[in-house]
């Protein structure tokens, strides 16, 4: 196999969880597997998924949508039954790319609030995981990309509850890949820093922001496009030996 073959997605499968806005970190990921050969669905609480794999040609240009709240186990495995209809019956790659964010100060954090970032990042991707790899292992392997962040390596302020998810998913990413590398799944994880999405719009230009920005090496935030080459490279025969990998796309934050 020649080294462009390695990276080439062609005849793969996918789906995308939280990619219904094109502002969003999930959407660009999505075009990247799409780009580089793979079907892809969209799934998404968010009725806009519709309207986005049709802004992206829909069924005739091999991009599909599913609306599904991946929090509620009936609609979780119904959401993948019918992604699974559009591609045949095969899976050969799911992103797990949706979550939320909630900014408190710890001692005033809500619970309800709280406990709705935990299930959407963490318990809505691991069960996710789950029901993509029993299918993988039925065809003999594939790859689960989860979206972890810098904040598995060092807990910023006022973010508790998704300091905790994403801390869960790097090590719930390293548990998967123990148990599934052997069958295999090679499952990993990106871990992105500071990127400008709708997440962030309400502190990049603040104070904090602005220091944020100081000590990126790269003297910018990221944006999603930052993140399709890493998630190829993920989701190709390029990472066949990497399993159980955190890998962090920060501007060098984190070496700093």
């Amino acid at each position: 196999m020649g080294v462009p073959d390695l990276f080439s997605l062609a005849g793969k499968t996918a789906v995308v969880t939280g990619a219904a806005k094109t502002t969003g970190l999930c959407y660009g990921m999505a075009v990247a597997l799409h780009d580089a050969g793979a079907r892809v669905v969209l799934m998404d609480l968010s009725p806009e998924v519709h309207n986005l794999a049709a802004s992206l040609g829909g069924h005739e240009n091999n991009y599909y949508s599913v609306e599904a709240d991946i929090t509620q186990e009936a609609s979780r495995k119904a959401g993948m039954a019918r992604a699974l209809e559009y591609l045949d019956g095969r899976l050969d790659i799911l992103l797990n790319g949706a979550g939320i964010q909630f900014r408190c100060d710890a001692i005033d954090f809500p619970e309800d609030k709280f406990r709705s970032v935990i299930d959407i990042n963490l318990t809505s991707l691991f069960f996710m995981s789950q029901e993509a790899a029993k299918i993988m292992m039925q065809q003999g392997g594939g790859k689960i990309i989860n979206i972890a962040s810098m904040t598995c390596f060092m807990a910023s302020r006022r973010i508790a509850a998704y300091a905790a998810s994403k801390g869960g998913v790097m090590q719930a990413t390293r548990a998967m890949s123990n148990e599934w590398a052997g069958k295999g799944i090679n499952v990993n994880a990106i871990a992105p820093g500071y990127m400008a999405t709708e997440l962030t719009a309400d502190m990049i230009n603040t104070d904090i922001g602005k220091s944020h920005t100081a000590r990126i090496p790269m003297s910018r935030w990221g944006k999603p496009e930052d993140l399709q080459g890493v998630t190829v490279f993920l989701a190709s025969a390029a990472s066949d030996y990497i399993s159980g990998a955190i890998i962090p796309v920060d501007g060098g934050y984190l070496g700093a």
